[in-house]
Order: C-alpha cells, then structure tokens, then sequence
C-alpha cells in the first residue's frame, strides 16, 4: 500500500472515529425530556369507581 493510500484510509477512519465519539458524548450529555404525566390529563374528571 502506498503513502497516500494509507493516509486516505487514516483520514476516513479518523473523520468516522471523531463524528462517532461526538454523536456518543452527546447523546450521553444532554438533559433528560420531561415526560408528560399520563394522569395529568384526568385530574379535572371527578367521576371515580365506587369501592366494593
């Protein structure tokens, strides 16, 4: 293989190593997304199950 093969093939793999380890770092950095509370939207309904 010659030289600048080889530096082809360093670039490439260097280019796909950095965006790689970017994408991971963030993803792992960002804030959690508040997830909508599922009971929220029943709060006003004032119809509940009699108990047995």
């Amino acid at each position: 293989m010659n030289t600048t093969a080889i530096i082809t093939m360093v670039c490439a793999q260097g280019i796909v190593v950095s965006f790689a380890a970017y994408f991971f770092y963030k993803v792992l950095t960002i804030p959690p997304k508040q997830e909508p509370d599922s009971y929220s939207e029943n709060d006003d309904e004032l119809v509940r199950q009699p108990k047995d």
